[in-house]
């Protein structure tokens, strides 16, 4: 009787912390996912406007954390029809065969006072790649209703190339019509999941 006691004991002490990890739910509204690539010899802005995600851990424990991240590779939207159309197509990210960009992360380290790296599984065009996302946390607060929210900023550049986006056009001086880099801006606001219970 003793050593099951024991055994349970050990067991409850394990689990507990895993019963206790938090889950943070990305808020739309006050979060944004951008991008901008050269485009002649300028550059060229747009973003997505469909995304979601959870985080699970303590915001006071980062490095215990981890984070899934879903993109709607369709909703990308550069202000522009003509050229969304031309990105949802197979020449770009061909959404109808590719609905979804998805970033699961493996590890977290903490590299300095609130910065850390995320690497994880980045998959995106069919195209699943191993990758480390520069991630700065800024903190967590309660809003004046009384949700507790988590502030999150990653940046990023990602050659599209490694993810078979290759469409390009030749110009004239001998250079290409875009860039190969893409900058990645995802600004993000997490709301604490309430306990159903409560």
């Amino acid at each position: 009787m003793k050593r099951i006691l024991a055994t349970l004991a050990l067991t409850l002490a394990v689990a507990a912390p895993l019963a206790a990890a938090d889950t943070w739910v990305i808020d739309r509204a006050h979060s944004e996912t951008i991008f901008q690539i050269r485009h002649l010899v300028s550059k060229v802005s747009g973003r997505f406007t469909d995304f979601g995600g959870t985080i699970a851990g303590d915001p006071a424990k980062p490095e215990a954390a981890t984070v899934e991240f879903t993109i709607k590779a369709a909703s990308i939207n550069t202000d522009n029809t003509d050229r969304d159309t031309h990105l949802r197509s197979a020449d770009f990210f061909d959404v109808a065969k590719y609905p979804e960009i998805t970033f699961k992360s493996n590890a977290i380290k903490k590299t300095a006072d609130g910065k850390f790296e995320a690497a994880g599984t980045l998959t995106m065009h069919g195209i699943a790649k191993q990758i480390v996302i520069p991630v700065e946390y800024f903190g967590a607060v309660k809003d004046p209703w009384g949700n507790e929210k988590a502030g999150f900023a990653a940046r990023l550049t990602l050659n599209r190339k490694d993810f078979n986006v290759t469409w390009n056009k030749a110009i004239d001086n001998g250079g290409v019509l875009l860039g190969v880099d893409v900058d990645v801006v995802i600004n993000l606001e997490a709301a604490k999941k309430k306990d159903a219970a409560k």
